[in-house]
């Protein structure tokens, strides 16, 4: 079971670290909403992976799952949700403007583009 997560949360991060190396901006936003379902998984994973086990220690209880995790999994998710639909709305609106979703790394003259240094 373990391995089976390990292998979850490696193969969503690598997915979303190619994701968002892309140059377009929809698989960004595909790639961070990969990475952040695998720091969930992560996160979740921390609390020990245990089936039908109370959230809560009791004196009758023989074990108990770590609710921490539990906690820090939704309010990342509420996070999440939020951020991407930022995203999408950002993303949206270039695209309107610009007739596509190419994001751009070059100037005008189609050199690419050195840091601007103020020089005093």
């Amino acid at each position: 079971m373990e391995l089976l997560v390990a292998a979850t949360v490696g193969v969503l991060t690598a997915a979303g670290v190619y994701l968002i190396l892309r140059l377009r901006s929809f698989p960004v936003i595909l790639g961070l909403a990969m990475l952040s379902y695998a720091v969930n998984v992560f996160l979740f994973a921390t609390g020990r992976l245990a089936v039908g086990l109370p959230p809560i220690l009791s004196k009758y209880a023989e074990g108990y799952t770590d609710p921490l995790p539990q906690a820090l999994v939704l309010t990342a998710i509420v996070i999440s949700f939020g951020m991407m639909a930022v995203l999408v709305m950002v993303a949206l609106g270039a695209f309107l403007t610009s007739d596509h979703d190419r994001i751009d790394i070059t100037d005008e003259t189609g050199e690419q583009g050195e840091p601007e240094v103020d020089k005093p």
